[in-house]
Formats: structure tokens, C-alpha cells, sequence
């Protein structure tokens, strides 16, 4: 069920559940088979850590023919509802995967984990406790002392049987008896010291009914479920690497089928900007900071989706994330630079007015409607695709493309000033009518007919290119400007979380104007206002004669400005953080004459893929300036979503290959370049190996993950390699290593560099921080 193009999708890299899983079946420790799951619990919506999950579990069972289960833990009868059953196979869906008739519910499994309950207590091993929960807690002692035995842990085991029989058949309240697992109140991990396995919950399940009374609990259900499924590799996140002692006793003290499946944990995903707690998340619901779960200013996959991010692109990102064991908190910048990947190949661009100012252009015709016509891909060459755009004598513009006052460097409409309107002509300003408030009401220009689509037979230069539309032919439209819900990277410093939510995280325009190519057929995907940002029409909201836009994300990172100024650098041009329009709140700086080319045409080329591409600005320049450069530039972009890394690696990298060559002459071509570029941007390679493949490349020619293979270079993520290196580097350097014990946590970032010299730079620098670190601070 995965969609049709996965162009923007870097290949997951050689992480350590992919070597676990490969070297299992390599041994055919399980006849072969990759059996899977995805357990969530219905008890709210999925977010973007779920995904991590989901592209983890469906992708390393693919990669080897096997399958994943959809499993809901439905365990809880207070909590749970089939409406968010519902939701969350909905988004599973959406993210592009398919469990087929891999559909479990825990609770199809009530009869026989009873059983093995009962299996438990006939060999002594379980028993029926009748402590209080208050008293289970006090019993269970502390981390450095150990637990107490309950007065109730040696009855028969007869007597616990029917004491069991009778919790299943209603005769206690809740909380008056549990069942508990008998292994050991000393133990060193509290969640082995007798563990409660079952406990009274007189509440409708919403599928069995009243027909159960006792629930299990996780621990003892998440283990036996993936046993009576099949289950080969269980793979969970970290909070549930204590739990793995608890998975394996249940399966080991039962007469379950060998070899039984084993819990792998790996880190889940954090991300800045944003809470991903079930409970927060309900929080921000409950108390209406949010409209609801399926808000665009929510993490849920529902948020994300109802606000045009593409599913490729979630897929993308947590691919580039990728596996690891250590816990980190992931840049908001990544997913939305992947978003911007996606749908830059994707959206067709069309043109929107935020802000509406006239324009009154006094030589055109009152009556008249010329019909311009402009391609929907404007960057794509021979793309197909294109709308009409009526021009008229009344427009409207951004009001922050007009100036009377103009700033340093502004390079838009002015008093005097020309300017070209995208795809129609260019119009000077020669007067200007204010409100009672002094106001600027509208702009009166006169546009010259020798300059249709933006061209100046005369030569002469136009200060800049602004969007418009007519004010008598658009479509009105409510606009929405999502931006990130929290202030903070970390919204959890705080005790408070709530206190750190950012108050400028929805702007609701409702002056808004589309052209009419849009309001006749609202499209169904995200569409790129041209200057503004991706955009998607409101799932919930919008009506035929209502249209409701929400923003998907911005052209550019708007926070990246603000992060300068906080650090006291030069904010580089680029849209404002809370509007997104480009230019909006501050002038835009000029841009470094070096680096624009002097030619309309390569001017207009150098525009387009700084602006739509994000394309840094000197290498803008020389893209723009050489053809077969340009085309090889586009070609290698169907095979990678990183522009911007792109256009550095085709302009330097590959000059410093190509020996005078043209690039219609290497050896390779373009779609070898974006394989690679693609493999450096997931972390799959260094940037030192990807430099020495395109040096074979430029030689030899070839596919660069054969060459990557072949010469050892894919960057090593197995904890189980890189453990001898890290032993032998601390053994080495015994002296640095007793500094860093004594405080130095700085050596920490030497010992790094040794690994990564030992290795010739393939380690995974964060698994080798990671794996230093434990080991250092263990003595």
C-alpha cells in the first residue's frame, strides 16, 4: 500500500535491530520467518513517534519478506474506545502501510491468557494477593532496599486457583484481590518483584462486554500475545528495557512455543517544539488550547495529515532520524525540511493575496480580461501542466510589496518604481490614494504592453517580481498560518508544560484571495503559494462556497532568522517566522551581486531555485549560469529531496571530479550523483566515504552502493562491531579515560574521534558517544 513514488525517501540505513534481524536470519533461528507488530493502545491518537515505530516495524520486516501485525492493546476497559480503533488503522493507512489480515486485539486473546494465568498458579508460580494497592506499593520497598513478602504470597496453590476462578466470575469489588507473579522481592529491578499480572475492573469492555471482569495488565498480555501470534522480534522503545526480564521469565516459566519471540528496544522519538504524551496531548484537547486531536498544530499523524504534510515525507524523516539507542530530541527543522522536499516536487504552484492592497492599473481597458497563461511547475522544464490567469485593471497585491517609505534594500513596488507582476507585465507606480487614516488604499500604476510575461525588450532592469491577482476575477478565501505550538524546544523544562505555548501558533487571515483556477476546483493536495509558502485545503472546514487554507509549512525556516538575531548574527533573507510571506515584517536584504547572474533569463533561473528550491545563493549562481550543469542538477533531484546538498555536491564535488570534462562525459550520470547525495543525507555513509565513492565513480563509473559495499564504507551502526573498538580505544588511552572519570566530560569528544579514526571514519558518531559514555562511566 505504499504510494507510487518514493522519491524523496532516503534508504534506511544498517541499524541494530536490521543486524539483529539479519544475522537471525542468516542462522534461520526461526525457520526464516520476520513476524512484527505494531501494539498501540486505543486510547487516543497516533502522533509522530508512533510513526518512528511504524516505519521500523513494516520496513524491517519487508526488507526480508515478512509481515507486521496491527495489534491493539485493549487491556484497559476505562480508557479505551472503538472510535479511536478506527482512527488509528486510518492513519496507519495513511502512512502508507498495510498489516492485511495481520488485524489482533489483545482481548481476542482474554480465554487463553487466562489459562496460562492459571498455568502460572498451578506451578507455583503466581498467586492471589489481597494486599490493598496502597500496601503492594509500600511492600514493593525502595531502589535500595528491598521488598517486603505479602503475608498472602505461600497460599495453596488450590486455594489461589478458586480465589482466581471467583475474581473471573465477579464475586469480588475491584481492587479486594489481584493476581501477582512469585519470583522475587530482593531483586535489583523492581518490576520484578512480584509483579501484579491481573487486577478487578468491573467496566464494559468495548468489544467483550461484561463478559470479563479482570484485565490483564501489559506486561503479562504484551508478551503472550506476541507468542500466540508469532511474533519473532518484538521491538519496543526504551522506556520498556526493564520490562524485557519480566518478558522473558513469563515466557520462560510457561509451556509456550520455542524459540520464543525476544524484546529489542531502541530510542523513541523526540521532537522539539512539541509534546508527544498521550495524557499532554489530551491536556491541550480538553482544556481547548487546540481544536482538537486532529488540530494542525497537533503531532498527531490526524494533525499532520488534516494539515497537508505529504505521508512520504513522515516516512522520509523518521528514515533519516534513524535507529539508535540513544535518546535525542529531533530538529522540528528536519521534518519540515522533508515536508518542503515532498511537496517541492509535488505541489503545483498557483498564486494567493494574504493581504490584500488595490492596484489600479490606469491604462488597461475598465472592461477588459486578458488571459495569461502559466505553467504549474514553473522549475520543471517540459513538465506538464499549466492555468489562466486573468489580468484586469483593478489587482490585488501583497501590502507589504508596496512602500511609500521605502528601506535600505527593498526591492519591491515604490513611488516612481517598476516592478514585474509574475507572468503578466511590468508596472510602474505613479500615484497613490490614502484612507481617512492616512493609510495607503490603493496603488495606481500603468503597466507596459511590451512586457508580457515579465520581459523588458529594452534591456532594462526591474527591481523585483511580486504576486497578484485579479480583484474582480479571484476566489475569497480564509487563510490559516500555522506555526509551531510551543516556544520552547523543550516545552518540558518546565513543571508546567502549557506555559511555554506559543501564542502566535495560529493566524487566521480572512481577506484572503486565490486565483480562480483554484476556487473553481479546490485541489485535494497541497498547492505552493507562489512567494508564501504549501498550502492544503481544510479538510473539515472549507466549504464550496467558504474556502479554508491551511498553511503546511513555509518556504524556508522562518525560525532560522530568529535564531540568528538570538545569537547575534545577520538574519539572511527569507519569509518572517509567523507569516511566512516572504519579506514580510522586515525588508529583505540584498542579495550578493557576485552570486546573481547578470542575464534576464539565468536571473529569472537563479530566482526560481533560490526561492523555490532553497538552493544556497552562490551555488544559485553558477547553476544558473550553466545549462548542462542546471540539467544535470535537475535530473539527480528525482533521486534525492535535499536541494540544497545537491546543488553543493554538483558544483563543487563534481567539479572537483569532472578533470575539464563535461558533464555529458563522466563516466556516471546524474541519477548516480542523487543516489549518493541521498545516501550521505540519511546517514548511511559519511561525508569523507561519499567523497571517495564519487572519486571511483569519476574513474570507473558504477553504482555507488555497490562501490560503498565493496570498499567497506557504509557508516557502521552495530552496537556488537563497535564494542571492541571502543574497549580498545578506552584500553589505549587508560590515563584520558581516569580524567574523564574525574570530571572531565569534555574528553568525552576525544574519544570520539578515535573511534571514528579507528574505523576510517564508518562509526555512527551518535552510537559511538552513546556507547563511550556507558562504558567510561562504568569502572
Amino acid at each position: 500500500m505504499k504510494e507510487a513514488s518514493e522519491r524523496s525517501l532516503p534508504r534506511p540505513g544498517r541499524d541494530f535491530v536490521r543486524a539483529i534481524i539479519a544475522e537471525d536470519v542468516a542462522s534461520d533461528k526461526h525457520g526464516g520467518r520476520v513476524v512484527t507488530r505494531f501494539p498501540p493502545e486505543p486510547n487516543g491518537f497516533l502522533h509522530i513517534g508512533h510513526a518512528k515505530s511504524i516505519c521500523l516495524n513494516f520496513d524491517a520486516a519487508a526488507e526480508h519478506g515478512g509481515i507486521t501485525h496491527l495489534r491493539f492493546d485493549d487491556t484497559n476497559p476505562e480508557t479505551e474506545e472503538a472510535f479511536y480503533v478506527g482512527a488509528i488503522q486510518e492513519d496507519v493507512r495513511w502512512l502508507g502501510f498495510d498489516w492485511g489480515e495481520s488485524l489482533y486485539f489483545a482481548s481476542d486473546h482474554f480465554e487463553r491468557l487466562f489459562a496460562y494465568a492459571k498455568e502460572l498458579i498451578g506451578s507455583g508460580k503466581a498467586y492471589v494477593d489481597s494486599l490493598s494497592e496502597a500496601e503492594i506499593r509500600e511492600y514493593r520497598g525502595t531502589v535500595r532496599e528491598p521488598g517486603r513478602e505479602s503475608p498472602f504470597r505461600d497460599r495453596p496453590v488450590a486455594e489461589n486457583l478458586d480465589l482466581f476462578e471467583r475474581m473471573r466470575g465477579g464475586g469480588f469489588g475491584d481492587g479486594e484481590h489481584v493476581l501477582r507473579a512469585k519470583i522475587d522481592m530482593a531483586s535489583n529491578n523492581m518490576l520484578m518483584r512480584d509483579p501484579v499480572l491481573y487486577r478487578i475492573r468491573h467496566s464494559d469492555h468495548y468489544r467483550t462486554g461484561s463478559e470479563w471482569c479482570i484485565y490483564p495488565l501489559y506486561d503479562f498480555t504484551h508478551c503472550l500475545s506476541d507468542s500466540i501470534e508469532g511474533v519473532t522480534h518484538s521491538l519496543c522503545t526504551l522506556e520498556f528495557e526493564n520490562n524485557r526480564e519480566l518478558y522473558d521469565w513469563i515466557l520462560d516459566n510457561l509451556d509456550v512455543p520455542r524459540p520464543q519471540p525476544r524484546q529489542y528496544e531502541f530510542a523513541r522519538l523526540s521532537l522539539e517544539h512539541a509534546v508527544l504524551s498521550k495524557r499532554k496531548l489530551l491536556e491541550l484537547v480538553r482544556e481547548g488550547h487546540v481544536s482538537g486531536w486532529d488540530d494542525p498544530r497537533m503531532p498527531t499523524l490526524a494533525g499532520l495529515r488534516r494539515r497537508g504534510v505529504p505521508p512520504g515525507a513522515v516516512r522520509a524523516f523518521c528514515r533519516t532520524i534513524g535507529v539508535a539507542k540513544t535518546e535525542n530530541r529531533a530538529e522540528i527543522s528536519k521534518l519540515e525540511h522533508a515536508v518542503r522536499d515532498e511537496l517541492n516536487h509535488e505541489a503545483p504552484r498557483v498564486m494567493c493575496v494574504l493581504r490584500p492592497l488595490k492596484l489600479i492599473v490606469l491604462n488597461f481597458p475598465e472592461d477588459a480580461v486578458e488571459e495569461l497563461e502559466a505553467p504549474y511547475f514553473p522549475t520543471d522544464v517540459g513538465r506538464d501542466g499549466s492555468r489562466v490567469i486573468p489580468f484586469t485593471r483593478e489587482l490585488w497585491i501583497e501590502a507589504s510589496d508596496f512602500e511609500e517609505d521605502p528601506p535600505p534594500g527593498f526591492k519591491r513596488l515604490v513611488p516612481g518604481g517598476e516592478v514585474r507582476l509574475r507572468y503578466g507585465y511590468v508596472v510602474r507606480c505613479v500615484d497613490l490614494v490614502k484612507d481617512e487614516g492616512g493609510s495607503v488604499a490603493e496603488v495606481h500604476c500603468t503597466y507596459d504592453p511590451e512586457t508580457r510575461g515579465g520581459a523588458t525588450p529594452d534591456g532594462r532592469r526591474v527591481r523585483g517580481t511580486i504576486h497578484w491577482v485579479s480583484a474582480t476575477r479571484s476566489v475569497p478565501a480564509e487563510v490559516r498560518l500555522y506555526d509551531r505550538l510551543f516556544v520552547k524546544a523543550d516545552p518540558e523544562e518546565d513543571e508546567d508544560f502549557k506555559v511555554n505555548l506559543n501564542p502566535d501558533s495560529l493566524a487566521v487571515l480572512t481577506d484572503g484571495r486565490v486565483e480562480p483556477s483554484v476556487g473553481a476546483d479546490p485541489p485535494r493536495r497541497p498547492v505552493q503559494f507562489e512567494r508564501t509558502g504549501y498550502f492544503v485545503v481544510d479538510a473539515v472546514d472549507s466549504r464550496p462556497n467558504r474556502l479554508v487554507f491551511n498553511r503546511t509549512v513555509a518556504l524556508r525556516d522562518g525560525w532560522a532568522r530568529v535564531r540568528g538575531r538570538a545569537a547575534g548574527r545577520r538574519p539572511k533573507a527569507g519569509p518572517d517566522p509567523r507569516t511566512g510571506a516572504a519579506g514580510e515584517g522586515a525588508p529583505t536584504p540584498a542579495r550578493p551581486r557576485a552570486a546573481r547572474p547578470g542575464g534576464r533569463h539565468a536571473r529569472r533561473l537563479y530566482d526560481e531555485l533560490v526561492a523555490d528550491l532553497g538552493v544556497p545563493e552562490a551555488e544559485a549562481g553558477v547553476l544558473a549560469r550553466d545549462p548542462d550543469l542546471l540539467a544535470f542538477f535537475r535530473a539527480a533531484l528525482l533521486h534525492t529531496g535535499h536541494a540544497d546538498v545537491m546543488a553543493k555536491w554538483v558544483v563543487h564535488e563534481l567539479g572537483r571530479v569532472r578533470d575539464g570534462r563535461r558533464v555529458t562525459e563522466l563516466p556516471f550520470g546524474a541519477a548516480e550523483l542523487g543516489r549518493l547525495v541521498d545516501l550521505l543525507s540519511s546517514g548511511a555513509v559519511s561525508g569523507r566515504a561519499a567523497k571517495e565513492v564519487l572519486g571511483v565513480l569519476a574513474t570507473d563509473g558504477g553504482d555507488p552502493e555497490r562501490v560503498i559495499e565493496e570498499r567497506g564504507l557504509r557508516r557502521e551502526s552495530d552496537a556488537r562491531a563497535l564494542g571492541p573498538v571502543v574497549s580498545a580505544v578506552i584500553g589505549r588511552h587508560a590515563d584520558e579515560a581516569e580524567t574523564y572519570r574525574r570530571g572531565k566530560k569534555g574528553l568525552l569528544g576525544f574519544f570520539v574521534g578515535r573511534v571514528m579514526k579507528e574505523t576510517g571514519g564508518a562509526a555512527d558518531p551518535e552510537l559511538s558517544r552513546h556507547m563511550l559514555r556507558e562504558a567510561l562511566e562504568r569502572r
